[in-house]
């Protein structure tokens, strides 16, 4: 069933970006989708991490509305810094404890600091199983601010809760 979803992703991805229409360009996506899927099937490399999409029934709308609005709220609050002749930054580098159980989790959670506007994850620090898997929910990420308020409010732990939630529905 992973194959045949990620199969599907893949055309639909390829059909967005590509824009042709043409029944012999569709015929090759399809065979090209498949093949695809069916190589990672071989590769063992079709799994839960290497493609999520039982993520998508966990709540995937209201968690990337809820992001998008917090980039729109960072993006504003960035562009009135740049605008200010002052340029009122005051850079910091914090470290937020993740609550996330796996990798994947945590990684959702690196990028979504990442997307937003002023700050940036630079680092992880694994203190979870070794298999690597599983992060156990003591992973650590090295996260740097444009203003020590963008730190604060990650340390405030909102973004890391709804993470959780997303992973945990």
């Amino acid at each position: 069933m992973r194959a045949l979803s990620l199969a599907i992703f893949l055309f639909a991805f390829w059909l967005a970006l590509s824009g042709h229409y043409t029944p012999f360009l569709l015929a090759t996506g399809v065979i090209m989708a498949i093949a695809c899927a069916l190589l990672a099937a071989r590769m063992h490399i079709l799994d839960a991490e290497g493609h999520p999409v039982h993520l998508l029934s966990k709540g995937v709308l209201s968690y990337f509305l809820w992001l998008g609005w917090e980039i729109v709220k960072s993006a504003w609050s960035v562009t009135k810094i740049i605008l200010n002749p002052r340029l009122p930054i005051s850079p910091t580098m914090t470290r937020i404890k993740t609550s996330q159980k796996t990798s994947v989790g945590v990684t959702v959670f690196a990028n979504s600091i990442t997307l937003t506007p002023g700050t940036i994850t630079v680092g992880v620090e694994s203190a979870g199983s070794t298999s690597g898997s599983s992060s156990g929910g003591h992973d650590i990420l090295t996260v740097h601010a444009l203003q020590r308020e963008g730190a604060q409010d990650l340390e405030g732990g909102a973004m890391d809760a709804r993470v959780a939630r997303f992973e945990d529905a």
